[in-house]
């Protein structure tokens, strides 16, 4: 087992330049760290490194901790009573429902943005299938450390990576890392990484489960994976037993299935970038804006879907976020009319010279391309910009997402 991070608190040893092996590890589990605590601050520098508490009044329970109240003993579920007992000095704030949301999209977005292999587990935790991104994004190595650095850099919360070759070792590995970290169990470490864990670490295992485990004598997964298949049905179910039996040595054959979250607006596609830089320049703003509008656009072709509010977003150098949304006649998944509608939003925004930090463009209302009908304009072309989105798909489909581009999206010598 390997493990990176910025906080030096994960278990394993640290990469270093010791590049760990994740071949054939195309499963990442990403958990965000203290999730609401973290969103509750992250506006407020004055708590930040305090213990914070985010629930609701004295007779409700603690929804998140942030780490610094956690060494107090303070724990998500937990009565308000206690945990204030347990740490008075820690600021409690009140959960704020339509920012956790808003995060845990965009965060969901980001996610899509590597694979559309995206399986959302809740508001703070998905598992991917990378195993189609290599060639664009390297190793899953890296795209844990990628997806690690934008969610850090565009929502300013840190996340922790759990690394393997199944959904079932990667979940666990993802809760060694915390907090901030990057944990990898190579495809030939498995056992030695799960079998001197706690019997209660396994994914699916409750409190119920455990109790009776540690009565039949079985306190870690090692010991759970060296009894007889036989005795642990016996024990504990016939189906429970050879599950758990399967999952102590690492077998799960459970696949990442795509689904949204609960929480998640299930009716938008969208994409957003954060610039190296802030920038100041409009025309530089702008060809951002079309290269996103054909993301966007192609997104829609891809899945079959039209949408017809065009939403703008912009987020300033001092992390302020506005958005500006139109709402079209008629549903579209046309590069030109997403990128014609956003543009127009940012000019009525009359910035003149504002410095920017990020950028995003969101088709919203999708319904099936099937349910959509164009209306042809007095004068207009039959044939157009549609159909020469279409001849894109193909071709980038054909040679590759560099073979064809709008023109002013090509670097000058290129």
């Amino acid at each position: 087992m390997k493990a990176s991070g910025n906080t030096g608190n994960n278990t394993g040893h640290n990469t270093g330049d010791d590049t760990p092996d994740d071949t054939g590890c195309d499963v990442l589990h990403v958990d965000m760290d203290a999730f609401y605590a973290s969103v509750a601050i992250r506006d407020r520098p004055d708590l930040r490194d305090q213990p914070v508490i985010v629930g609701g009044g004295y007779r409700g329970v603690v929804l998140s901790a942030s780490y610094q109240a956690r060494r107090f003993g303070v724990h998500s579920a937990m009565p308000m009573t206690r945990a204030r007992r347990l740490c008075p000095q820690a600021t409690v704030l009140s959960p704020d429902f339509s920012a956790f949301s808003g995060v845990s999209a965009a965060v969901m977005e980001v996610f899509r943005s590597v694979t559309p292999l995206v399986e959302v587990l809740s508001m703070d935790e998905a598992f991917l299938d990378v195993s189609g991104a290599a060639r664009r994004l390297g190793t899953p190595v890296r795209i844990a450390e990628y997806l690690r650095a934008r969610i850090a850099d565009e929502q300013l919360i840190t996340c922790s990576v759990g690394v393997a070759t199944t959904k079932h070792v990667a979940k666990i590995a993802s809760r060694h890392a915390k907090p901030d970290g990057v944990v990898v169990v190579p495809a030939g470490e498995v056992t030695a990484f799960l079998h001197p864990l706690d019997v209660a670490e396994l994914w699916g295992v409750g409190e119920k489960t455990a109790t009776a485990l540690r009565r039949l004598g079985l306190n870690s997964v090692g010991d759970l994976a060296h009894t007889p298949l036989h005795t642990l049905r016996r024990g504990l179910g016939p189906l429970t037993g050879a599950h758990l039996h399967a999952l102590a040595w690492g077998d799960d054959d459970r696949v990442v299935v795509p689904r949204r979250g609960p929480d998640e607006p299930d009716r938008s596609i969208g994409a957003d970038e954060t610039f190296a830089r802030d920038v100041d320049d409009p025309a530089v703003v702008l060809r951002e804006v079309l290269r996103l509008s054909a993301k966007v656009a192609a997104r829609l072709r891809t899945a079959k879907v039209a949408g017809r509010t065009v939403t703008l977003k912009v987020r300033f150098a001092d992390f302020t976020t506005i958005t500006r949304s139109r709402t079209l006649r008629d549903a579209t998944d046309v590069t030109n009319q997403i990128f014609t509608t956003a543009s127009e939003l940012y000019a009525g925004l009359g910035l003149e010279r504002a410095r920017i930090r990020l950028v995003g463009v969101r088709l919203e209302g999708l319904v099936p391309i099937e349910r959509t009908s164009r209306q042809l304009v007095l004068g207009e072309r039959e044939r157009g910009w549609s159909e020469a989105d279409r001849a894109v798909d193909q071709a980038v489909q054909r040679y590759g997402q560099a073979a064809v581009r709008p023109a002013s999206l090509i670097e000058v010598g290129h």
